[in-house]
């Protein structure tokens, strides 16, 4: 295959090729965002699939329409850097606006994640009592909203400006938050709260892996506080689906869906990129996929040995795709906890999104419904064809079966379409085998990628490198590397 790639280039060596500025490859959250803020420079978007937004994305099978992976948006509020980039863009999503990020099901009991803070307080302690939880979950608020309040927040690497700015980052996080910044979450769980339940534990545990894919044993006090408190922002529904979001935001750019950029060969003040379909040299290259999976990419040996040194983190997501026919009204989103492990997963509990009864596209002839829970990567990639199908079909009737007993008005005869995705289907389907980012704790935080690499005018963005994941944590990215683009 090598071979074959590298015969072509050199057939189309000397021909006439398209130039440009900026050629972004891949349309998840990070490369979009990078598209739009430089949206009139001479560049293309490049997209595997025929949806964009990647795990982020919307597809449509079986006559209807279903969101990908994620189903949350969280961030669009004044001083957020999601608004900030949409506005420098003059950007505006179609969004509806929830009091609920989720509700929390444990055992016979419920816990509202709501944006008021008064009645998450109030549904914890019906719950989980503890004297201290108005102060342990307010002072997780309070560096939340500090933090996002702070200008000049960056982290990269490989040149002394951006070593520079980096430690100015610290210096500005130590004289915001002083000895806070020196407090595990798991000692401050301790200090607070005591010794906690289980069940409690499991609680805060479950809704660090929707953020963090961590536990709180091994992070720092600002990446628990600010992963527990993102409910505690504007919480939002992507109406149409979030793949409307990203369809919407690069009506204006040059994107080529469908068109894989296969290989990537380093020259002397450009990069040769050959596609699925044709051939480019661009002046900049940014990359919007992990940073361990992109090694393959590139004929250079010195390219593929920087990106060979990340470890694969063997992560992703089990999910199921539902059609219910129901007229009950259900919330956006709940987060189901199970006394015990999921099989097949490294996790007690899924996460489930419902669609928007008023989405007339997403909602037509019955909800659409995502649930998903965390699983190992390759241990899907490892299994014959028999055993693939069987551990997936076991997997899905566990999840449904607890799905009709925790959520009250599903029944399993309202499910009119049903089928699940592993780590298999979305490397075919957006080319990315990992899900999720490599978790920040305390053991690789000043270890985390840079969306600045070693070599000149070749970037990466996205959950992998810093802030991490989600639509924060990657537009956070997006804002470090866009000051790096074009200076």
């Amino acid at each position: 295959m090598i071979t074959q790639e590298i015969e072509q280039l050199q057939s189309l060596k000397g021909q006439m090729v398209k130039k440009l500025d900026l050629a972004v490859i891949g349309s998840g959250i990070g490369g979009s965002l990078i598209s739009i803020l430089n949206k009139d420079k001479d560049m293309i978007l490049f997209e595997k699939d025929k949806n964009l937004g990647g795990t982020a994305s919307t597809f449509k099978r079986f006559g209807s329409y279903f969101n990908t992976g994620a189903t949350t948006f969280v961030g669009y509020e004044d001083n957020h850097i999601i608004k900030n980039i949409f506005d420098e863009a003059n950007f505006v999503p179609d969004l509806i606006q929830s009091p609920y990020a989720y509700r929390t099901i444990i055992g016979d009991k419920y816990i509202n994640r709501t944006t008021n803070f008064e009645e998450f307080i109030d549904s914890l302690n019906l719950v989980f009592y503890n004297k201290n939880n108005r102060y342990f979950w307010q002072t997780l608020k309070d560096i939340d909203e500090r933090f996002w309040r702070l200008k000049d927040i960056y982290f990269a690497k490989y040149s002394l400006s951006s070593y520079l700015k980096s430690l100015k980052t610290v210096e500005i996080l130590l004289k915001e938050y002083k000895f806070l910044m020196f407090k595990t979450a798991k000692g401050f769980i301790k200090e607070v709260l005591g010794d906690i339940s289980k069940e409690y534990e499991d609680f805060i545990d479950a809704q660090l892996q929707i953020t963090l894919q961590s536990t709180s044993k091994d992070i720092p006090l600002l990446s628990f506080a600010i992963a527990l408190s993102y409910p505690f922002h504007k919480i939002f529904y992507a109406n149409g689906g979030m793949g409307k979001i990203f369809d919407d935001m690069l009506a204006d750019v040059n994107v080529r869906k469908n068109e894989q950029i296969k290989y990537i060969k380093k020259e002397k003040n450009s990069f040769r990129l050959i596609s699925s379909k044709d051939e480019y040299l661009a002046s900049k290259v940014v990359l919007n996929a992990p940073v361990f999976e992109c090694s393959d990419i590139f004929w250079d040996e010195d390219l593929k040995n920087y990106y060979n040194k990340f470890d694969f983190y063997d992560q992703s997501a089990f999910v199921i795709y539902l059609k219910i026919d129901s007229q009950k009204k259900f919330l956006n989103h709940y987060q189901i906890i199970l006394e015990n492990s999921i099989p097949n997963s490294v996790s007690n509990s899924f996460f489930v999104s419902f669609s928007h009864k008023n989405d007339t596209k997403m909602s037509k002839n019955g909800y659409s419904v995502t649930i998903s829970c965390h699983t190992k990567a390759l241990l899907w990639n490892e299994l014959s064809n028999d055993e693939y199908e069987s551990k997936k079909e076991f997997t899905k009737n566990f999840i449904l079966n607890e799905l009709v007993k925790k959520i009250d008005g599903i029944k399993k005869e309202d499910i009119k379409i049903e089928f699940c995705a592993t780590s298999k289907t979305f490397k075919r389907y957006i080319n990315r085998f990992n899900c999720g980012a490599t978790p920040l704790n305390l053991k690789n935080i000043f270890k985390i990628p840079s969306c600045l690499t070693p070599f000149k005018n070749l970037y990466n963005v996205g959950d992998s490198v810093f802030a991490g994941q989600g639509w924060p944590g990657v537009a956070l990215g997006a804002k470090v590397l866009n000051s790096n683009l074009f200076r």
